[in-house]
């Protein structure tokens, strides 16, 4: 029972990456309207319908997905109730009730006409959820480790916040940006190469906090932290390179699209490296 709860996990974590990028492909075809209302596609009919042409059929596909991913939610949370244990029971629930909640959040993004800083708010909440899954995964089957030391804990936690903050900054440059969703669509106003360069100022802070906590973790010896980190730093690395380069390139949609998937590899890193610092028996 325990190690299919643990495969259940691991395919929640995975759907859960895989709807941010879905959700990503949503807004950079410019179908974030395509089903121009909430719980309805059009106020007729729940599904989309020939004449809301291919935007229709992309918007209708990414909101199916979300019960695809709700089977697999609920398929955990039977698995978890039945295992006995109470908190694997805990984190499936949340991660069971943060599915329609984040649909009721995409329907008021529909219903704002894609405001961007609602927008903003889902994929940040997509973001914890995906935190929470490897927190799951990790109380399954995570490997038994002692407690870091005091100093590589506390400078987790520190790359975790700096971490959260690019994140989060990540998100107001794309609602600064030109893929809104919808030709239409409101922007925040901010400009775009401003903010680029503010995000970019917290990449580097985030890089340089990790690359301090590497070092910290080998000279305490902490043997599983420092791993973790160096994974941690790959992701960052990778997303630098590809924040970089579509931001010279005018912003290819291909490219955004990896950024969505880089930063949803980056959340679930974020928890991972403070989960490293934890005793597990």
């Amino acid at each position: 029972m325990e190690r299919h709860l643990g495969r259940l996990a691991i395919a929640n974590m995975v759907a859960n990456i895989v709807i941010v990028v879905t959700g990503g492909a949503v807004r950079l075809t410019g179908s974030g309207l395509g089903c121009p209302t909430w719980p309805r596609c059009t106020d007729a009919s729940y599904v989309a319908h020939g004449a809301l042409g291919i935007h229709g059929a992309i918007e209708f596909g990414n909101r199916t997905l979300t019960f695809v991913l709700a089977a697999v939610a609920i398929a955990c949370w039977v698995a978890a109730l039945r295992s006995g244990q109470r908190k694997p029971l805990v984190l499936a629930t949340i991660i069971a009730l943060g599915i329609p909640a984040q649909a009721v959040i995409g329907g008021i993004t529909v219903l704002t006409d894609l405001n961007p800083w609602i927008v903003s708010f889902h994929l940040l909440v997509s973001m914890a959820m995906i935190a929470v899954c490897v927190l799951l995964v990790d109380t399954l089957r995570g490997p038994a480790r002692p407690a870091s030391s005091g100093q590589a804990h506390r400078v987790a936690w520190l790359v975790f916040g700096v971490g959260w903050v690019v994140l989060y900054l990540g998100t107001v440059v794309t609602g600064s940006g030109p893929h809104s969703g919808d030709l239409e669509s409101h922007r925040t106003g901010l400009d775009p190469h401003v903010m680029s360069h503010v995000h970019a100022s917290a990449v580097y802070a985030l890089l340089a906090f990790t690359v301090g906590l590497i070092v910290v973790a080998r000279r305490r010896g902490d043997a599983l932290v420092a791993p973790v980190a160096t994974a941690l730093l790959v992701v960052e690395l990778a997303q630098g390179v590809i924040g970089f380069t579509q931001y010279f390139l005018d912003l290819p949609e291909v490219l955004v699209a990896l950024h969505m998937l880089g930063a949803a590899l980056v959340s679930a890193m974020l928890a991972a490296v403070v989960l490293s610092t934890r005793e597990r028996v």
